[in-house]
């Protein structure tokens, strides 16, 4: 286990309460241009937020379970020791929440977090749970449909396009499911009716571990979410609005292409779906506009930090330093409206994207390169400000397919910015 207790933290500035941060890339940016100094704490030794000019002190954590929460738990410690008092505690994962739910009485003795309360924040990390979850507090979800049962609830009887999720997330692109049914890409598939759905092979012998949904038709900007943070009483502090421009796969995959948008409805509906699912501390909500009708839906809600913070922050509301002064002293930061014009984009993802909606039909070349121009970008790895993480994200690349031969090595140089999305 890494040596807390020894390893030097002359770096930090004793002045400024530094965030402990068990999170990635756009999270420590988001914290950097908030002028927050970041200690990252993460299990993988080759994580680019380790090299930012934004990580003050980074930790490198052990892998397994008690080890981890053992290593955090005295990383805290010792900085509640250097400066009398706890340190705020920020987290971009399933996994991290999932560690503060398990543990939090353990680790508020050392760190400064709001997180809702656990039968809230499983239910949110669950689908299956979910969608009960939304169903009790009145939440506008698309219809979920068993593998078996009535007809008018079963997947059998759905004459609709229906959606196919996993019921889990933890460990997703690395389970057999993933690889089989997804081509271990995506987060959903959709197919025509719930007969072609249950008719699915793979489906048919995964289908405990999935869960069935009336699909919501629209294209990607259909796609909106709607991010706060959540004072203890429920209160949102904080909060923007933005939409996807593209995803991979498209419709049911990763962000690719995001940007921030202004939307009156959907702020004020954001802000009552968190006050009746009781939020706690930071969040996302995805929504999708039904392209038929235009009524909203909840898609997913996530109880942490996510690479949105980045995009935020960049365009001057950046929640991480709302939670930063709350945390701290109880202050209410001002959010300013958001600026537009700066986009996030993962571009190797967006390229992917691109290309699927061109086999389709749906996209041009001319239609995709002027999508791109016209905004400052924020890439997922690469920056102009902050080379480091990138440079050390290339050399790491290129040592692993080195022995590959060059073919390999011009194959990862023609991918310039990077994929490892927060």
């Amino acid at each position: 286990m890494t040596d807390l207790l020894h390893t030097p933290l002359h770096r930090l500035d004793i002045t400024r309460l530094p965030v402990v941060l068990l999170g990635g890339l756009n999270l420590v940016r988001a914290l950097g241009l908030g002028g927050i100094q970041a200690v990252v704490a993460t299990s993988d030794a080759e994580e680019p937020a380790l090299h930012s000019r934004y990580c003050t002190f980074g930790v490198v954590l052990p892998r397994d379970h008690d080890s981890r929460l053992d290593a955090i738990a005295a990383l805290g410690e010792r900085l509640a020791g250097m400066y009398g008092r706890r340190v705020p505690l920020m987290y971009g994962s399933d996994d991290a929440l999932e560690l503060i739910y398990a543990h939090r009485a353990r680790l508020a003795r050392f760190f400064l977090f709001l997180a809702s309360d656990a039968t809230v924040g499983e239910s949110l990390i669950a689908k299956d749970r979910f969608q009960a979850f939304a169903e009790s507090r009145g939440l506008p979800v698309p219809r979920m449909l068993s593998w078996d049962g009535p007809r008018e609830e079963a997947l059998a009887g759905c004459k609709r396009e229906v959606v196919v999720k996993p019921r889990a997330k933890r460990d997703w692109h690395n389970s057999a499911l993933c690889q089989r049914l997804f081509d271990g890409e995506g987060k959903a598939v959709v197919f025509p009716d719930g007969a072609a759905a249950r008719a699915h092979p793979v489906v048919s012998l995964f289908h405990e571990q999935l869960t069935f949904q009336e699909y919501i038709p629209g294209d990607d900007t259909a796609l909106w979410s709607y991010h706060g943070f959540a004072d203890e009483h429920g209160n949102v502090i904080g909060a923007f609005t933005g939409r996807k421009v593209r995803t991979y796969p498209a419709g049911m995959g990763e962000s690719a292409y995001i940007e921030l948008a202004h939307d009156a409805a959907l702020h004020s509906l954001g802000a009552d779906v968190a006050r009746r699912c009781e939020l706690r501390g930071p969040f996302k909500i995805d929504f999708k506009r039904d392209a038929w009708d235009g009524r909203w839906y909840v898609l997913e809600i996530n109880a942490r930090y996510t690479l949105w913070q980045y995009l935020g922050a960049a365009n001057g509301a950046n929640l991480m330093r709302v939670a930063y002064d709350y945390l701290v002293s109880r202050e209410h930061t001002a959010v300013p409206v958001p600026r537009t014009g700066t986009r996030w984009i993962d571009a190797s993802l967006d390229f992917k994207a691109a290309r699927q909606l061109m086999r389709e039909g749906q996209l041009g070349w001319a239609g995709w390169l002027g999508s791109l121009v016209g905004s400052r970008k924020l890439y997922n790895v690469f920056s102009w400000s902050d080379p480091n993480p990138f440079v050390q994200w290339a050399w790491q690349r290129a040592c692993r397919v080195a022995t590959r031969g060059p073919v390999r090595v011009i194959t990862l140089l023609r991918r310039p910015w990077g994929t490892t999305a927060s």
